[in-house]
């Protein structure tokens, strides 16, 4: 576990916010010069704790729509279940890959064009893997709220500067070109990817890169440039709660109550698992009870129940689906 200091969280902050910011802006905004932000961010990196910059990018709007299972393992030794987590890594459907601890041992999210391509999908992987799958469980995604990196700053970093981002798998799909999806492509796993590099990957020039890259965010495709951070090494765990609720009308009521927890990752509305799903970052499990037993007294008789898991690893973290 690395102690890292208030420059240094708020460097955090600010990038998951807008991970496209420039080093110059960061410095100002934090007290720095840029040589020592450029320092800072190489040290955060090497550390580990800033594990990739990536795009937030809301592919409901590409006309696809997300299936998501969980499964336990069954007959597996480490040797099978890393060949399944690879399987799962570099499948083109799929665009979140996470190890589990609790009720279930692996998640996986996809993006897929239709049920069709997803039970083709699922047909191929039971074929290579079903023996070693059991306690399974589908949903569909429908909508989800994501929230910005705000725990380090917790006492002081006001509601206002907590970030809310949205997918929304409703409205109308966008039309874009060829050349915009490669742009999506390219900045998914790499949101500080320079504009210069852009343009000459695609053999287009900066001012065009530029430009698309504007309108892709105005058209609200892209919801944020973010940053992936492996809590672990700051002291913190992730913990996923599905929530059964007695009364679902009030779950606008709670979502409203919840959305500046400066402790709260993910607020999803799913078909298929619970009435609210919900991801945390803590130091410590007791930090999760407090939160529930407090949302528990805050709503009497509204929860029915809730169950939690612990999330260990992401091994992928992919907004864009593969052209």
């Amino acid at each position: 576990m690395y102690d890292i200091d208030v420059k240094d969280k708020k460097i955090l902050y600010l990038l998951d916010t807008n991970s496209r910011m420039h080093i110059t802006q960061i410095g100002k905004k934090v007290g720095l010069r840029k040589n020592v932000v450029s320092y800072r961010l190489k040290r955060l990196m090497q550390k580990g704790i800033i594990k990739k910059y990536y795009t937030y990018i809301d592919a409901y709007k590409l006309g696809y729509i997300s299936f998501r299972f969980y499964l336990s393992y069954q007959y597996t030794n480490p040797k099978i279940e890393n060949e399944i987590i690879n399987y799962f890594v570099n499948n083109k459907h799929v665009w979140r890959v996470i190890s589990i601890k609790g009720r279930f041992d692996l998640g996986v999210t996809t993006w897929v064009k239709d049920t069709n391509v997803f039970y083709k999908f699922w047909s191929s992987t039971m074929d290579k893997f079903g023996d070693y799958f059991t306690d399974i469980t589908f949903s569909a995604c429908i909508h989800s709220y994501d929230y910005s990196f705000s725990f380090p700053l917790e006492d002081t970093l006001k509601k206002s500067e907590i970030i809310e981002f949205e997918l929304k798998g409703s409205g109308k799909k966008i039309e874009i070109e060829n050349i915009d999806r490669k742009i999506l492509s390219l900045i998914a796993e790499n949101s500080r990817m320079p504009l210069a590099e852009i343009a000459r990957t695609l053999s287009i020039s900066s001012t065009m890169a530029a430009y698309r890259l504007k309108n892709l965010v105005k058209n609200g495709m892209i919801q944020a440039f973010r940053i992936d951070i492996d809590v672990s090494k700051l002291g913190y765990q992730q913990f996923k709660v599905d929530i059964f609720l007695r009364k679902y009308k009030q779950r606008s009521s709670i979502i409203k109550y919840l959305r500046f927890n400066p402790y709260l990752l993910h607020i999803g509305t799913s078909s298929g698992v619970s009435d609210l799903e919900l991801e945390f970052y803590v130091k410590k499990v007791d930090q999760l009870y407090d939160i529930l037993n407090n949302l528990i007294v805050k709503f009497p008789n509204i929860i029915k129940n809730y169950k939690y898991f612990n999330i260990l690893k992401v091994f992928k973290i992919n907004y864009m689906p593969e052209i």
